[in-house]
């Protein structure tokens, strides 16, 4: 049986790399022309051809999916905007999220699809349950992704990125500390209740 989200060409390539066959280093990486011509794309059939790839600080905050997908290595950032871009194209509604822990001086990038209430989250590529459930709320998406790294959260930020212009901006800051009622994103939800 072939792994989720392999074509069955490129599971028998990465098969004969793996037991010593000569063969290109790049048979086994995906490319974006791939992942967007996959007709069968879901968030977890996604997920799944990450589940070889290591993690590598890049020195700029978004690497390019070119070189991520080549090198296959990157980091959290990378994975969130490269599903976010990939499966938006696909029809989904996605946000991109980061959240900042305490004392940790570093953050965490997802991609939630509100479609699933699902996030997709790169230290999550090598498991079988390579999605999370949350609910929609940068908030609870926040405490989620903090308890999975045993940590606390401090704010978090919806944001958008374009691989075009290379510019991140920011939708929605919520700040832990601050009453959950008037988190930017629930109020801007309850705005557009008529």
């Amino acid at each position: 049986m072939l792994p989720l989200g392999l074509p069955q060409w490129r599971f028998k390539a990465c098969f004969f790399v793996l037991i010593g066959v000569a063969a290109g280093p790049d048979l086994c990486a995906v490319t974006m022309q791939e992942l967007l011509r996959d007709p069968k794309m879901t968030p977890k059939r996604f997920a799944n051809y990450f589940e070889g790839f290591k993690f590598d600080r890049h020195p700029f905050d978004v690497q390019n999916p070119n070189q991520f997908l080549a090198n296959r290595a990157g980091d959290c950032i990378d994975y969130a905007v490269l599903a976010d871009h990939v499966l938006k194209q696909k029809g989904y509604h996605t946000r991109l999220i980061r959240v900042e822990m305490v004392g940790k001086n570093a953050g965490h990038a997802v991609c939630y699809v509100n479609d699933d209430q699902v996030y997709l989250d790169y230290n999550n590529r090598k498991y079988f349950i390579t999605l999370t459930r949350a609910k929609p709320s940068i908030r609870h998406i926040a405490a989620k992704v903090a308890d999975s790294l045993d940590s606390n959260w401090t704010f978090a930020q919806e944001f958008t990125f374009d691989y075009d212009s290379y510019i991140k901006r920011a939708v929605f800051t919520v700040v832990k500390t601050d009453p959950p009622d008037t988190d930017p994103d629930l109020v801007a939800a309850r705005a557009s209740i008529p």
